[in-house]
């Protein structure tokens, strides 16, 4: 088992460069499938989920090449077959294959998705969609079995009952090549779903609104291959901004959209964290005497949920009481207990989480229950005395390309070991 131990108390400086996003490109890859020709994504975070997605590829005779930060798919001999289900449950983001594959075959059959477990994070408004173009959607023996008629899928209007990222894009997935128009309601308007978006323009498909919260989707017949540059990831960059004022000296954040990052920077700046912002990148200066504040987690462009938690760690520097609620999941305060057995002032009340600050961390063991969790525990780590040591480090893993390559760049005494009594 592998363990990350971190000695605290070193100030972080220099320069750090963001990947390109997770949450786009575990979208992004299943979306190529839907080309008859090969597509290549530039900017391709080195991580497990990608690693595990490239699985399910292979799997279905999908053949890849991935080099630096460049994939190459090409589903010109792709086979329909069942997903392989231990991936699927690893992963999320494999639910993408369910839009994916009812496109291009007009079935398919999709073990149910796992990922970080947040809570209760339903797929009703995918299925929801799938049915509104014209499709059955069975569950039998842990797995989404997918299906149209011979009149295939056939565009409609539809309104989302909660705004969901997963749903928008499965739905675009399977809207691309639907007969007719296709009209999306209270879509999600993430920076992701842009991405997606032009990926698929770029394949050929008309989809116009990205970003807003109507989508509009023309069919088309055919997709083709193309060249695509993943965005910046928003969430990797928000957590080394947030380990920056938590730690460093003097920080730059490179290859950011500032845009995209707007509700957290607001509340670093509420705080009184010192930035220069750039055109694309944010440069943090030490912080100091920081003010308590609070933090509500809204569908963008509010506040990122999965900022949430790489930000608490910042907000025990503070003198006074900070308050988080997350409306997106509320149950995602796993980490709360680990800063707390860290010395931590914290608690969570009625599924808000309070902070009283300041609090001097101190480095022991504890556990990344899952990957933004286990971002937290990382600054968390780098602001404590003494040695921090951190199990789960494959959630890490999930999300956070070359994070100790990068740390230890910055100036963090920060390495992985193999535990031999696991």
């Amino acid at each position: 088992m592998k363990k990350l131990v971190i000695n605290g108390g070193r100030k972080l400086s220099g320069e750090v460069t963001i990947n390109g996003a997770k949450n786009s490109t575990v979208a992004l890859i299943p979306a190529a499938i839907l080309a008859d020709s090969p597509v290549v994504l530039e900017g391709v975070p080195d991580i497990q989920d990608v690693h595990s997605l490239i699985d399910i590829l292979n799997v279905m005779n999908v053949d890849t090449t991935f080099e630096g930060t460049t994939l190459t798919i090409d589903p010109t001999h792709i086979v329909s077959i069942p997903m392989p289900n231990g991936k699927i449950k690893s992963l999320r983001a494999s639910y993408y294959f369910m839009g994916a594959l009812l496109t291009k075959f007009g079935k398919g059959v999709v073990g149910l998705p796992g990922g970080c477990f947040l809570g209760p994070r339903p797929i009703d408004q995918h299925l929801k969609g799938f049915r509104a173009l014209g499709a059955t959607v069975d569950s039998e023996m842990g797995a989404m079995y997918l299906r149209t008629d011979q009149n295939g899928l056939v565009g409609t209007r539809m309104y989302l009952d909660v705004v969901s990222i997963g749903a928008t894009i499965n739905i675009m997935l399977a809207a691309v090549k639907a007969k007719g128009k296709t009209i999306i309601e209270n879509a999600a308007r993430e920076p992701e779903i842009i991405d997606v978006a032009t990926l698929l323009n770029n394949m050929g498909a008309k989809i116009r609104g990205a970003g807003t919260d109507v989508i509009r989707i023309d069919g088309v017949d055919e997709l083709h291959g193309c060249r695509h540059t993943i965005i910046p990831d928003r969430i990797e960059a928000g957590t080394y901004l947030s380990m920056a004022a938590a730690a460093g000296s003097e920080v730059l954040v490179k290859n950011v959209i500032v845009e995209h990052l707007e509700g957290l920077v607001a509340k670093m700046e509420e705080m009184g964290v010192p930035m220069e912002i750039g055109e694309d990148s944010i440069l943090v200066k030490e912080a100091t005497h920081l003010k308590p504040i609070n933090v509500k987690t809204l569908p963008y462009p509010g506040f990122a949920t999965d900022l949430q938690q790489p930000l608490t760690p910042l907000l025990l520097k503070a003198t006074g009481t900070s308050l988080i609620t997350d409306t997106i999941y509320p149950k995602r305060v796993k980490h709360i207990p680990e800063l707390v057995r860290m010395g931590a002032n914290a608690r969570v009340e009625s599924d808000m989480i309070l902070l009283e600050g300041p609090s001097q961390l101190q480095g022991v063991e504890v556990e990344a229950s899952d990957l933004r969790a286990g971002a937290c525990l990382v600054t968390a780590g780098l602001m404590a005395k003494g040695t921090t040591t951190i199990t789960g480090v494959e959630n890490i893993l999930r999300g956070y390309d070359q994070i100790i390559e990068k740390l230890t760049a910055l100036g963090a005494d920060v390495r992985m070991i193999e535990d031999e009594n696991k």
